[in-house]
């Protein structure tokens, strides 16, 4: 789950991290209020909107009065902001964060995040802030420094120190470093948060540390142990199929191909999209049913894989373990009647009752495609999304 900056900062500043001082506006109105209020010479009216490369689309400005601050809160909120993350369709931009503006030194990047070969935590810290974290390391990957954290100790201190000597943060600034970036640790630990990202990490030439942007993505898997998160979930920013997904508990992400994929388990879903690449193919969607593939489940799933007007066909791709082929299929073909699915429907059964479960589809009297084994499938789906 994602969050909008002035969340992450709201957060991050119970933890002791110093953030800018900034008020949230919804309207013109309340950005001039805002930089009023601020009364600082200079203010940053900011589009809140869960993507990153705001400032080059144009969604981060100056002004030098209040009347400027509504000026430019009139041309942003509204605006479609199209940025290297949002994809050519952009985003909406419906919030709007206005910010004290800051005497700038350096700048620097702080990011913390699972390292999957690890199995560890690792913080990561950057002499180029300001930057796409990604652009840096694809050309100055030197750049990038990386302490990985035991879990079962923590962020020790000798690690914050060593980090802020390697960005050349001034000696007689290196503990206020260290204590920022044990504070942010412990905000990534205690919020089991996925992705923790301060870019820039700000050095003020008054000689202060702040964070002046904030990116907070939470684990999904632990959301239950912070119930009061969920109203932090903006669904103006999510895909709809997603969050339609999310209330069958249906692990579904939208892809920008036009075949589209139901399957059970997480790793056969991954190994069905590669096998329809290699066959010529673009998947439309990641979706594991689970392993409670009922008809209603089922049928919700069929409602949201069609609900993606990019589809020219489905791939189902089932192994009958925990639940059995024939009571798939029994599930696919009450969903298609029910659905009046127009495009073809490739179902590549595998498993406990496997004979059966090809029997019912066969029998269907659907336009289903039944297909012995996953290169067939692969092979057979691809040529009818043609």
């Amino acid at each position: 789950m994602k969050i909008h900056e002035y969340q992450g900062k709201e957060l991050l500043k119970k933890y002791g991290v110093p953030v800018p001082r900034g008020i949230v506006a919804r309207t013109a109105e309340e950005a001039f209020n805002a930089a009023k209020e601020l009364g600082t010479e200079v203010v940053v009216v900011k589009a809140q909107i869960h993507a990153g490369g705001r400032g080059k689309g144009g969604g981060v400005k100056l002004a030098k009065s209040p009347e400027e601050a509504r000026e430019v809160a009139e041309n942003i909120l509204g605006m479609q902001l199209v940025t290297h993350q949002t994809g050519p369709e952009g985003r909406e931009v419906r919030v709007l964060l206005v910010e004290e503006g800051l005497p700038i030194d350096k700048e620097f990047y702080l990011g913390i995040v699972l390292d999957r070969v690890t199995g560890r935590p690792v913080f990561m810290a950057s002499s180029a802030g300001g930057m796409d974290i990604e652009e840096v390391a694809a050309h100055t990957p030197e750049k990038i420094l990386k302490e990985t954290v035991d879990p079962a100790v923590g962020f020790r201190p000798f690690q914050a120190r060593k980090l802020a000597f390697g960005l050349g943060i001034p000696a007689q600034l290196v503990n206020q470093a260290a204590k920022f970036m044990q504070s942010l640790y412990t905000a990534y630990e205690q919020m089991d948060a996925s992705l923790l990202e301060i870019n820039p990490f700000l050095l003020t030439k008054d000689e202060r540390l702040i964070a002046l942007d904030a990116k907070v993505n939470f684990d999904d898997n632990a959301m239950f142990r912070h119930p009061d998160y969920t109203e932090l979930r903006d669904l103006n920013e999510e895909e709809p199929l997603e969050i339609e997904a999310s209330k069958f508990d249906l692990n579904y992400i939208k892809l920008d191909g036009n075949i589209a994929c139901m399957v059970n388990g997480a790793g056969l879903a991954m190994a069905t999209m590669d096998i329809i690449k290699l066959a010529g193919g673009e998947p439309a969607n990641f979706l594991d049913v689970g392993g409670g593939a009922s008809q209603q489940r089922v049928e919700a799933a069929f409602k949201i894989l069609l609900g993606d007007e990019n589809v020219r066909a489905v791939l189902i791709n089932i192994f009958g373990g925990i639940v059995r082929c024939d009571m798939v299929a029994r599930g696919v073909v009450g969903a298609a009647q029910n659905l009046g699915i127009k495009v073809p429907v490739v179902v590549r059964l595998e498993g406990t009752n496997v004979e059966e479960g090809q029997r019912v589809i066969r029998e269907s009297g659907m336009n289903f495609t039944v297909a012995n084994g996953m290169k067939d499938a692969a092979e057979k789906v691809v040529a009818l999304a043609g």
